[in-house]
């Protein structure tokens, strides 16, 4: 029963979050906010609605481990498993603005997860400079959007457009339909994490490391792989950093916030470094060579992947 409650959770959220943002950039749209800023907030920050809603569902239900848990094996997959696979399949080109930018703000990020996990707790006030952060980002992506007018961030928009032409009516019903699945879906996926944690005897924080962790990976999973296949890798690298900027500041952020967060010993003797690591060993890789992160890249990050994974459960 657990594993149906785990994956009908799963489900719910991939496809509720897919309603919340199509109709809030509707929503958005419609109301004629400029697309550069609709891709930079609503469509990025929707997309991050099902970790956000499981790590707040798992904290509220007194699961702080699996909130934690997520958002470091989330980041960890993001790297070490989705850009290695999608690395092995097609070469990624690596922007300058990456190098300049997005990878140092993921460091920062990192970072800050670091500082607030000193004492292995994330206060409220912790979670609220996470916050201040995440929208200093925001107003800096869009700032730079508008310069250089990024063509990743309004093909994401196009996406949406569609949706403009919609009434406001049918949006707003999406928007509902979107958070009162995110809501259930989010139970349900928390609670069989937590179960199959309980029977197999394992903490709720190696179940969130690895399983929920890896749930809510596939959808970026997915996406990177048929582009690879397609040969359009070129937004990977952006969105997967962008993504575990988003988790660190958005979803652990919004998290503590609503309720400060427990932190296990082993997240700061093990699984930060880990995250960290696998961030930091991203730069040498994009440096090296002229064909940005290739396959024997994308194979060494794999390798680094399974040996976090042996590292946890083993």
């Amino acid at each position: 029963m657990e594993y149906l409650l785990l994956i009908l959770g799963l489900v719910f959220l991939v496809v509720s979050g897919e309603f919340l943002v199509r109709g809030a950039a509707g929503i958005a749209l419609k109301s004629d906010i400029p697309p550069i800023i609709v891709g930079l907030t609503v469509v990025s920050i929707g997309t991050s609605a099902p970790e956000l809603f499981a790590s707040v569902n798992a904290a509220l239900s007194g699961n702080p481990g699996l909130s934690v848990g997520n958002v470091l094996g989330s980041n960890i997959a993001n790297l070490g498993l989705v850009l290695a696979i999608t690395a092995m399949i097609y070469p990624i080109p690596v922007p300058k603005s990456m190098l300049r930018f997005d990878w140092p703000v993921m460091m920062i990020a990192s970072i800050a997860f670091l500082l607030a996990i000193i004492n292995l707790h994330i206060a409220v006030w912790e979670g609220i400079v996470m916050l201040v952060l995440l929208c200093a980002f925001i107003l800096i992506l869009i700032r730079k959007a508008r310069k250089e007018k990024k063509a990743a961030v309004l093909n994401d928009v196009e996406e949406m457009s569609a949706f403009q032409s919609k009434p406001f009516s049918l949006l707003a019903a999406f928007i509902l339909i979107g958070c009162v699945g995110l809501y259930f879906g989010s139970g349900w996926f928390v609670d069989g994490a937590s179960q199959i944690a309980k029977n197999f005897g394992v903490s709720n924080h190696i179940v969130g490391v690895t399983v929920v962790a890896f749930g809510t990976s596939v959808p970026e999973l997915a996406a990177s792989i048929i582009a690879a296949f397609r040969k359009q890798t070129d937004i990977s690298i952006g969105n997967l950093v962008g993504s575990n900027i988003f988790n660190v500041l958005a979803v652990l952020g919004t998290t503590a916030v609503i309720s400060p967060l427990e932190v296990e010993s082993i997240v700061l003797t093990k699984d930060i470094w880990w995250m960290i690591g696998i961030a930091f060993i991203i730069l040498p890789m994009m440096l090296i060579g002229k064909n940005g992160i290739n396959r024997w890249k994308g194979f060494l990050l794999l390798l680094a992947y399974l040996g976090y994974l042996y590292a946890v459960l083993v």
